[in-house]
């Protein structure tokens, strides 16, 4: 079976929180298929700031100029990639880091010309992550993508982790956060969404900033075929296996399914 983790940077800043992150992941991979995403947006903005670089951003999206997408190509897909590759290793599981340039994984393209070089992600190459896991290796992907002409694009890692789930064909997306699972209008942890209800916390504003981004995504995902969406909390120290024993932890939002 697939899954497809996408997890968020700022679980990944602590050394003691990605330890506890890839025991997790290890534990997966014994009995299925695992590919992971991640991002670096809170390394990114210090690294920046060390240089006296501030950040500027536009409906949540940094605007990336060339010393932008020079400071994510060192930190997300480096720093950040090799210290999650390397804990993974140091856990017994053979992990390969990536980004979406390497082999052209996932293409993007120009999101909108005021935020430069943010891109959209296109599409992703199932095959090449195949070809990877048939080998013995986890794929670990950097949130970082480009184009035919050898552009590089800043690209959000939720919109990275659902392209790649969809051109792999991953049975669900488990996204790992900051935060126990999606609230609903009173501060109450949802445990579990329809589309539709999720596009309802949308509307009504009750979802915003990271968490609408990623209803956002989980929604697209659903209706490009994935069958379920999780967000759940990163730091849980056994949150697979309660995910994977049905107890109530985060948000499982279902495509067409009617909430217990």
């Amino acid at each position: 079976m697939k899954f497809l983790f996408k997890v968020g940077g700022t679980l990944l800043d602590d050394l003691g929180s990605r330890r506890a992150i890839v025991r997790q992941l290890a534990v997966v991979a014994r009995n299925h298929e695992v590919v992971v995403v991640h991002g670096g947006g809170k390394q990114v903005t210090r690294f920046l700031e060390e240089r006296g670089i501030s950040s500027r951003f536009v409906n949540g999206l940094r605007v990336s100029d060339e010393n932008v997408i020079d400071a994510v190509t060192q930190v997300i897909s480096g720093s950040v990639n090799k210290k999650l590759v390397s804990a993974l290793i140091a856990e017994g599981v053979p992990a390969i880091g990536l980004s979406g340039v390497d082999g052209q994984l996932t293409e993007a393209a120009a999101l909108n010309p005021e935020l430069q070089f943010v891109g959209q992600p296109r599409k992703s190459k199932g095959s090449l992550l195949n070809l990877l896991i048939t080998a013995g290796y986890l794929p670990v992907i950097a949130c970082v993508a480009g184009d035919s002409s050898g552009a590089i694009y800043n690209v959000n890692a939720d919109q990275m982790a659902v392209s790649v789930a969809l051109g792999w064909s991953a049975k669900a997306i488990v996204f790992l956060t900051d935060v126990p699972g999606v609230r609903g209008k009173h501060g109450e942890v949802i445990p579990q969404l329809t589309e539709t209800e999720a596009s309802d916390l949308l509307r009504s504003g009750v979802a915003h900033g990271g968490m609408q981004a990623k209803l956002e995504a989980a929604n697209s995902a659903l209706q490009g075929g994935i069958s379920e969406v999780i967000i759940a909390p990163g730091h849980d120290p056994k949150v697979w296996e309660s995910l994977k024993a049905g107890l109530p932890l985060g948000t499982r939002i279902l495509a067409g399914a009617l909430r217990s």
